[in-house]
């Protein structure tokens, strides 16, 4: 397939407002891509790159050179391309990438470098993200969009799923297993103002669990092998010593557990986020990183116990597995109740006890991985809403030379892109602005010297607010009250943030 089919199949899905065309566009391509190349179709459609990353960025893509008049680029052309990019390393890697950049566009025609900048930048949100191309591609392969959903839980990327699912159908698809050592996207939660509310949604008896305020982790165990990922997939084996001891000394020696690693004072309270996130991303000198900051672990799902896969199972289920599997010591604080007042007490204490909050769980939901099912609502003592950067402000006075007023968007489903609501430059320290501005430099996607510097929109940020209120100002018609920077979140991508829907449901209605 070329390149060039890619390219207009973008601009008509980026131009259709509509899901169910933009459904019908990617699915129609689809249908015709060859076997060899839907994988490389499936993540270019999605803005990603089968490489993940080839160190380029939007100034390496200045000057290209004049397109081609004819298109005759194909996929698997530019994919070795890009195989080429990324594997260049050391000395002269640097001129080495661009000779090969400049023969990559040189093949190109005017839309196929359009697409191929966008691609390349992460500038390409034309609303094709995994809800739009799950349909799309189980409208092209005649597969249900929940066989596709089972699929992507279990495998973790969708070009690959999709690309099965092209390829061999629902039988394919169901080839996919839970399987140890491959990390699965965590079930997410929603939110709620109050325990009574969370408790008044799912109605009757629900589980209440403290919500740590710690780094996301991913328990896998294969006999005396223990591998441990993050949120966003990461592994982090070497870097938490602690958790795989802990792992290891659990009778079963074939799981996969859900929890939260955190550092806690002598007291029992939990030390600031950022020195668990420090401690967790330090590669270096682990051990004396140990002594100084030891991490604990508490679980709150199993997702595999004993062998027998769990997802499907029912939260009250799979938590009979866990507590079988995993001593008292090491579980969440957890309490199940239907009485509102008992609710709003457990929820009281964990903040007594120096924690986020509580998340409330239906007992009969399952294990929703990638998304955030109705089954879990995560309740906290203030507004708060997990934001992406767009752009940054030059400071002025104190702040000069550091970015200061962060431009803050809400994830936008429907189009894959990010709807501004307000701005803020509250609650930064000269820590975080020092590191913020080398952040925003990196990821600036125009020239540094503006006075507004645009940024890919990759840096999730937690904002606190005094409420949502009306407005014209911005094109989502409301922006936030008062908010301020409780802290960056290096631990969610921004397909993780909080979408306009939710943002629009915490805004008075008139």
């Amino acid at each position: 397939m070329l390149l060039i089919d890619l390219a207009r199949t973008s601009s008509a899905v980026a131009s259709d407002s509509a899901r169910l065309a933009k459904i019908a566009h990617l699915a129609e391509l689809l249908g015709r891509v060859g076997p060899d190349e839907a994988e490389i179709a499936v993540a270019y459609l999605s803005g990603e790159l089968p490489q993940r990353q080839i160190g380029v960025g939007w100034r390496t893509l200045q000057d290209l050179p004049d397109p081609r008049q004819v298109a005759t680029a194909t996929l698997t052309q530019i994919d070795s391309f890009l195989q080429r990019i990324k594997a260049q390393t050391g000395a002269g890697s640097q001129a080495a990438r661009r000779a090969l950049l400049d023969e990559l566009f040189g093949v190109a025609t005017r839309q196929e470098q359009s697409f191929l900048q966008r691609l390349l930048t992460g500038e390409l949100r034309q609303g094709a993200l995994d809800g739009v191309m799950i349909e799309a591609i189980a409208k092209a392969s005649g597969a249900p969009s929940a066989e596709v959903r089972r699929a992507l839980t279990l495998r973790g990327w969708l070009p690959a799923v999709g690309a099965a699912a092209l390829r061999g159908g629902v039988e394919e698809l169901r080839a996919f297993k839970l399987e140890v050592g491959r990390p699965v996207a965590p079930m997410l939660a929603q939110s709620a103002p109050t325990v009574t509310a969370a408790l008044e949604k799912i109605g009757g008896a629900a589980a209440v669990e403290w919500k740590l305020d710690g780094v996301r982790v991913q328990a896998h165990r294969s006999g005396d092998r223990v591998s441990v990922f993050t949120r966003t997939l990461d592994d982090i084996t070497g870097q938490v010593p602690e958790l795989v001891e802990a792992v290891l000394t659990l009778p079963s020696n074939d799981l996969v557990l859900d929890g939260e690693v955190l550092a806690l004072r002598p007291d029992g309270r939990p030390e600031p986020f950022q020195i668990t996130s420090g401690r967790v991303a330090s590669r270096t000198d682990v051990e004396v990183q140990r002594k100084a900051v030891p991490l604990s672990v508490f679980f709150f799902d199993a997702l595999r116990a004993d062998g027998a896969d769990l997802l499907d199972l029912p939260d009250e289920e799979r938590h009979a597995a866990l507590a079988a599997a995993v001593p008292a010591e090491l579980l969440t604080p957890r309490l199940v109740t239907a009485d509102a007042e008992d609710g709003e007490a457990f929820f009281a204490e964990a903040l007594r006890r120096g924690h986020e909050g509580v998340v409330v769980k239906s007992p009969q939901t399952p294990y929703a991985a990638g998304r955030r099912g109705a089954g879990w609502i995560k309740v906290k003592p203030r507004h708060t809403l997990d934001l992406v950067v767009l752009a940054a402000e030059w400071g002025s006075g104190r702040r000069r030379g550091w970015l200061s007023n962060l431009h803050l968007g809400a994830l936008d489903p429907e189009t894959g892109g990010f709807v501004m609501l307000g701005k803020t430059f509250k609650g930064l320290t000269d820590e975080l602005l020092t590191w913020q501005t080398e952040q925003f430099l990196r990821l600036a996607t125009g020239p540094a010297d503006d006075w507004v510097v645009t940024v890919k929109p990759e840096l999730v940020v937690e904002i606190a607010f005094d409420g949502v209120q009306r407005s014209s100002r911005y094109p989502g018609g409301m922006a936030l009250r008062f908010a301020r920077v409780l802290r960056y979140r290096p631990d969610k991508r921004a397909e993780e943030a909080d979408t306009v829907a939710t943002v629009r449901a915490i805004m008075p209605q008139s």
